[in-house]
């Protein structure tokens, strides 16, 4: 720990040396060409430090340090983070309080964002369906996880396709004001544009985006609004799956492909109140392996929006 002139520098579960000016230097001060990723908190970037091992840096924006309490905050929070231990959320390392700049310090993901990889065609058609069910599977369990196995209870706030990172390990983490309100457009739930109330179901209307981004291939923006508009439109799942991958025609892919989209269509209702808590999705997962269902082409989406589900009781929860 580094607390020259009220700098705090503070490292954990690290097997190495590692020092700000390192940091400094391997991103040559932060410079764009080692970014590989911006969400709503901060840019991520990639920094190979002299040892040879290769972090994940995410800086995050002056905004979030504006608070007088946001120091004592923000390292609480991060030593928190530090502690979580789940196969599918990425280690947190370390953080760093600077007068120039705010970062965390993560382990590297080689294969990067799911954004990026639903973008690039060669990676996304390796990114068969088997495998985006599971990566759905994973996303759940991390947030389920979250909200249900820590003490306190933890909000993400900036689920989205930038914050899910391919490798060993799906969810990245952040550690900032628990009184901001922040996210990435296009994830957010729509009452944040009108609350400052961040609750779980908050991370559950985003994870919904994130699902349908996974099986379109791209982001649902468009089908959104066109739900929005037209709910009772008679629109084909088969004709929004990502054209890229052949239709899955096996009955347990397309089974599990039509449960989550179901899913995702129960987690994006514009009330919170019907939206499925994360706990209550991983079951359904579950349970969904007995489901029989239709054949593929003979299914509309607006056949699969399930009656409201019951939310668990309230709870107290930590926002990260």
């Amino acid at each position: 720990m580094d607390n020259k002139h009220g700098d705090i520098f503070r490292i954990w579960n690290y097997d190495g040396h590692m020092a700000y000016e390192d940091i400094i230097k391997a991103t040559n001060d932060f410079d764009v060409c080692y970014c590989i990723g911006t969400g709503g908190y901060g840019s991520v970037y990639r920094a190979r430090l002299p040892s040879g091992k290769v972090v994940a840096l995410k800086k995050l924006h002056r905004l979030e340090g504006e608070n007088p309490n946001f120091d004592k905050s923000f390292r609480n929070e991060a030593d928190m983070l530090s502690k979580i231990r789940h196969r599918n959320i990425v280690k947190l390392f370390g953080f760093c309080l600077h007068k120039r700049c705010m970062f965390l310090i993560y382990e590297y993901m080689d294969r990067g964002s799911l954004f990026c990889i639903l973008r690039d065609e060669t990676e996304a058609v390796e990114l068969d369906w088997i495998k985006r069910v599971n990566l759905i599977k994973g996303i759940a369990s991390a947030l389920s996880y979250l909200h249900y196995d820590c003490d306190p209870p933890i909000i993400h706030r900036d689920v989205s396709s930038n914050n899910i990172l391919l490798n060993s390990q799906i969810l990245e983490l952040d550690s900032s004001n628990q009184t901001v309100i922040a996210g990435t457009f296009g994830y957010m739930a729509p009452e944040l544009a009108y609350t400052m109330v961040v609750t779980e179901k908050s991370d559950v209307y985003s994870f919904g985006v994130v699902v349908l981004e996974t099986l379109f291939g791209k982001h649902p923006q468009d089908f959104l609004s066109c739900i929005s508009s037209q709910p009772n439109e008679p629109i084909m799942l088969k004709d929004l799956l990502d054209a890229r991958l052949p239709p899955p025609t096996n009955p347990l892919v397309v089974r599990n492909v039509v449960l989550a989209t179901a899913l995702a269509l129960d987690c994006i209702n514009a009330n919170p109140k019907c939206r499925p808590t994360m706990q209550q999705v991983v079951n359904r997962f579950e349970v969904g392996r007995r489901e029989s269902t239709r054949p593929l082409h003979t299914i509309a989406v607006n056949q699969l929006v399930s009656p409201p589900l019951l939310s668990l009781p309230d709870q107290t929860y930590t926002v990260v």
